[in-house]
């Protein structure tokens, strides 16, 4: 497979192999002067990324790596493989070739394998046929500041954990929106909300990139257009509001979930239909 914009035998910056400690990670993290983190959204376009962003730049992908890449990358890069209860889900599902067969070999500096949360199983580098793997634990991280009732996306995660250990480099993300599409989900157990207002907060803070991101505040300017009104008035004005929102659109989702009660129970009633061996498949 040809990788253009590479030659053979050109050096791998670094490597994850064997990476476990925070102090490590943030010497392997610090030999790059810019960090991308590239999510897995239909809003990113990676060669114009490339165009954008210098040569020496560390490119960071996310598990299913082949939603955003048509074609093989070339340039520093190094893939996040999220753990799971049974483990991460490319190794499960049999994907590890699929999604290493993307990234150039002599500029893949590796996997690193994250954990997030205690119930999830980390991975071996045998798991990833060998391809060179580090380890980094962010449970105590995540549980500190992210809502209990939810679990962190591997992105916001690294994003924050980047931040929080003051690595010197320009942290940059590309694609971070949690925008619902026909072709992406948005998985209901992360806290998207929560992830988006800090992001931005971050982002206005310059303590990190949005790439092409909007950090416009309508309600800021709204603030300091009259100044005479007190900001914690507008704030509770925007909650009220916000709630009031938020009740009619569950009450119109209860009505959607009685409308559907009748498919879902026809599903239900043919899916017991099928013989044991196919359930088991």
């Amino acid at each position: 497979m040809e990788f253009p914009g590479y030659h053979e035998g050109a050096p791998v910056a670094a490597t994850t192999s064997g990476l476990t400690s925070e102090q490590a990670w943030t010497a392997f993290f610090s030999r790059f002067p810019h960090i991308i983190l590239v999510a897995n959204s239909e809003q990113v376009d990676v060669p114009a990324l490339q165009r954008v962003y210098p040569a020496d730049s560390l490119f960071v992908f996310f598990n299913k790596a082949y939603k955003v890449l048509q074609h093989p990358f070339a340039g520093h890069c190094m893939l996040v493989s999220r753990a799971q209860p049974r483990g991460a889900n490319i190794v499960y599902r049999g994907e590890v070739e699929q999604v290493l067969a993307l990234f150039a070999p002599s500029t893949f500096c590796g996997i690193a394998n994250i954990r997030l949360a205690e119930s999830e199983t980390p991975n071996t580098q045998a798991d990833y046929g060998g391809t060179a793997t580090g380890h980094l634990d962010l449970t105590e991280l995540c549980r500190e500041i992210y809502p209990s009732d939810k679990l962190p996306t591997s992105g916001f995660a690294l994003a924050y954990w980047l931040l929080e250990r003051r690595v010197p480099v320009k942290v940059v993300l590309a694609g971070f929106s949690a925008k619902r599409s026909e072709k992406w989900r948005v998985v209901a157990v992360h806290d998207w909300t929560f992830e988006q207002v800090c992001l931005k907060v971050f982002a206005q803070a310059g303590k990190l990139t949005l790439h092409e991101a909007d950090l416009a505040n309508p309600y800021a300017k709204l603030a300091a257009r009259f100044p005479e009104i007190p900001s914690a008035d507008i704030a509770f004005t925007i909650a009220d509001v916000l709630s009031q929102r938020l009740g009619n659109t569950d009450a119109q989702v209860d009505k959607l979930i009685s409308l559907t009660g009748v498919l879902k129970s026809a599903d239900l009633f043919l899916r017991n239909l099928k013989p044991r061996f196919l359930k088991k498949r």
